[in-house]
């Protein structure tokens, strides 16, 4: 018996299920705009407006017909040597990039593999050409990546790097102690910058007997190799409800630990140790404030009057201004609104709008090579709008004693 195969109806069948295929992604992405998932910003830009990755942008490529070609996530993260994205991640961001390994791993090895942080960093002497003669710059040296040879930075004498190995093995500790595995890492700007993080084993529930809000606390750590930054460490926290990865604003509270690149630096990270061994006492005071703070009602006019203690506006101020600060009424007022559905209006609610909008939604100018996602994210871990976010809570704080 003898087969025949029709090809025309084999490349019809294919075309039906290339269109179908198309049609699926393009009814799944209009569903997702439908849903308040992602918003159009103008021409084919996007952004994320739920989830952990809110606040995120990417472009969507048309072919021809109009249709979705190609999803461009603006990440900002480096590229690896195979062209993968300098990424890992314990799970997935909606883009699907990074190197994952579900659930995470426990490796440090593979993680700094697998993030692109497999990299060593050496000084030389930085020279210059004169009549003709190369010299060299005394007591200024260049940092650079021992892999590739690029040129991260220009360091004094004193100037010693912290390799990303041994940075971040202080963590590993806690990583074999507590069960907890490596979260994410990846690499900034061509290896000027690295970060890494781990969840902590227990996380902190907010008014149990209320709202019952979740709150994963989060060690994370950046290395900076351009001699003008430190190796920081912080303890920040991550709510699985709507992604803030806002810093913690307890006053007081001990949360950030720095050093910088000099001889002996990599004996005081010990020190770090120590600092993160606050944590326990630090997440119970804490879950105590902000459970005070959900159980406080707050009324609008009292929120705008912290949002002017926040953004004081003088009364001679430029029309500019004036505008730009009902802008940001309008964006924290919106904020509010969304958490007020979620847990009351409360002062919980309010601080949690205010965070969200400094850590998501205000307008910051990114350095160059750096998207405004990436700048986000390093402000967070960097505690840009710390004092900012203090004042807040502790303007807040003061609601809680109202007779």
């Amino acid at each position: 018996m003898t087969l025949t195969t029709d090809v025309n109806k084999e490349f019809a069948d294919e075309k039906a299920r290339q269109i179908g295929a198309a049609q699926s992604r393009e009814q799944a992405f209009q569903t997702r705009i439908d849903r308040g998932e992602i918003r159009l910003v103008g021409g084919n830009q996007y952004e994320v407006l739920t989830g952990w990755d809110r606040g995120e942008r990417f472009t969507v490529a048309r072919n021809a017909q109009g249709g979705i070609a190609e999803i461009i996530a603006q990440h900002g993260l480096d590229s690896r040597a195979d062209g993968t994205i300098a990424l890992y991640a314990s799970s997935p961001a909606w883009h699907g990039l990074g190197q994952i390994i579900p659930g995470g791993t426990t490796d440090i090895d593979e993680v700094l593999r697998l993030g692109g942080l497999d990299f060593t960093v050496a000084t030389v002497p930085a020279l210059y050409r004169w009549d003709g003669e190369l010299h060299e710059h005394a007591d200024r040296f260049h940092t650079l990546r021992e892999d590739t040879g690029a040129a991260l930075g220009v360091v004094g004498r004193r100037y010693e790097p912290i390799q990303n190995r041994t940075g971040f093995e202080f963590l590993q500790e806690l990583v074999g102690r507590y069960d907890v595995v490596w979260e994410s890492a990846g690499v900034i700007k061509g290896g000027k910058r690295v970060f890494i993080s781990i969840r902590l084993p227990e996380g902190v529930t907010i008014d149990a007997d209320g709202i019952n809000d979740l709150v994963v606390p989060h060690v994370a750590v950046m290395n900076d190799h351009t001699g003008s930054g430190t190796f920081q460490c912080v303890v920040t926290p991550w709510r699985p409800v709507c992604g803030n990865t806002e810093r913690f604003a307890v006053r007081d509270a001990v949360t950030r630990w720095a050093v910088r690149h000099t001889a002996g630096a990599v004996d005081q990270i010990k020190e770090a140790r120590r600092t993160l061994g606050l944590s326990v006492q630090y997440f119970e005071k804490f879950a105590a404030e902000e459970t005070a703070l959900a159980r406080t009602d707050i009324a609008v006019q009292d929120f705008h009057k912290v949002i002017a203690e926040l953004w004081p506006l003088d009364d001679d101020a430029t029309d500019a201004k004036k505008n730009n600060a009902a802008a940001r009424i309008g964006s924290l007022d919106a904020i509010f609104r969304t958490e007020t559905d979620r847990v009351g209006r409360t002062a919980y609610a309010a601080e949690r709008a205010i965070t969200g909008y400094l850590d998501h939604v205000m307008p910051r100018r990114p350095p160059r090579s750096m998207t405004e996602e990436m700048a986000r994210a390093t402000a967070a871990l960097e505690g840009a709008d710390d004092d900012r976010k203090t004042k807040a809570h502790n303007r807040l704080m003061l609601l809680t004693t109202r007779a």
